[in-house]
């Protein structure tokens, strides 16, 4: 953009220049892995303990086991047979007691306080909730049981599933009321690197509806912005995701055909990510090998409808200075694309 009253570059802010990169506008430059987004935190997610690397289990206000061990790139429930929630999904109500979504205000006070300072000419406000509906089903049940649930036992997951999302509605009317956020990102993993977790007709089935819900919730409540979050594979629910209302589809692997998604659907739905994090986020890293992914992702993917970054779903690295190398690379290959 030029100012011609002072002869130089105006640039977009973060805010504006993700919008005109989702919609198809004119971008003034490669929109920077978390750049846009402020993330918020609530008395609802706080209320639960979240496991520290190398630290040791900690347990949830649902009553799930979570442990960070060293070396690995985020925590997980702990699954030995003691340690499962529901012991036997035919009788879930018998193990799940949710947690409260109801606090005073003054419990919401400094979360308020953060959220007022911050600039949403600049970022969005982005409350983070995680884990998402399926998340959450496998880590009271343990995923290989829940797997098989789905279909010995679908009018069971069907109930545990309803009462998860009116939990998870409850949550974001609490959010929207008093945050009054304009983005979301919200984690809910639907795959590994090369294949979903259940078929497209299962995910519309048990999922869909769950999500149309919840985000109907968001969007209702004034969220403009949808980002979801799902470090896998899962280009073939991208019709879904759209249908759910999902903006920006976060973690998208190289193992979807990213470029083809684009050309498929953008203008419905824009993809973050391009860069695995596993090829850039490991012992012994080096600022070449990150220059490169960057390079590649930007030149297949393009300028719109496109936010490169590495997959993993928070503006953090398992390694130190990874996640800032990415930064870094993306902003210097943007001004060669973008001729600035």
């Amino acid at each position: 953009m030029y100012d011609r009253l002072n002869g130089g570059i105006i640039m977009l802010t973060k805010k504006q220049n993700l919008l005109e990169t989702i919609h198809g506008g004119q971008p003034d430059r490669f929109v920077n892995q978390y750049e846009a987004f402020q993330m918020a935190f609530t008395p609802i997610m706080m209320q639960s303990p979240m496991p520290e690397y190398g630290k040791g289990p900690v347990v949830n206000a649902w009553g799930v086991t979570n442990n960070w061990p060293e070396g690995t790139p985020g925590g997980f429930p702990v699954h030995t047979p003691d340690k499962i929630v529901i012991k036997d999904i035919t009788h879930w109500r018998d193990y799940v007691q949710a947690p409260p979504t109801k606090f005073p205000e003054a419990a919401w006070e400094p979360f308020i306080k953060a959220a007022e300072a911050v600039d949403r000419d600049e970022y969005f406000l982005t409350p983070f909730v995680a884990p998402g509906i399926f998340e959450q089903c496998h880590h009271l049940g343990e995923i290989q049981n829940t797997l098989i649930n789905l279909y010995e036992e679908p009018e069971h997951m069907l109930d545990l599933i309803k009462y998860l999302t009116e939990w998870e509605v409850s949550q974001a009317e609490e959010i929207c009321k008093y945050l009054k956020p304009d983005g979301l990102f919200h984690h809910d993993d639907w795959g590994s690197q090369t294949s979903t977790f259940m078929s497209p007709d299962m995910f519309e089935e048990f999922l869909l509806p769950a999500y149309k819900d919840i985000y109907g919730c968001y969007k209702e409540n004034g969220v403009e912005l949808i980002v979801h979050h799902s470090d896998s594979y899962a280009a073939t629910l991208v019709p879904y995701m759209i249908e759910m209302g999902i903006d920006i589809w976060q973690g998208v692997m190289t193992t979807n055909n990213i470029p083809e998604l684009i050309k498929k659907y953008g203008g419905q739905i824009s993809f973050m990510g391009g860069i695995d994090s596993a090829k850039i986020d490991y012992e012994g890293w080096t600022p070449e090998v990150v220059e490169q992914e960057v390079k590649k992702a930007c030149d297949a993917c393009g300028k719109l409808y496109f936010i490169p970054g590495a997959s993993q779903g928070l503006a953090m690295s398992t390694f130190p200075g990874v996640y800032e190398a990415t930064t870094e690379a993306i902003d210097t290959y943007s001004k060669v694309v973008f001729g600035q």
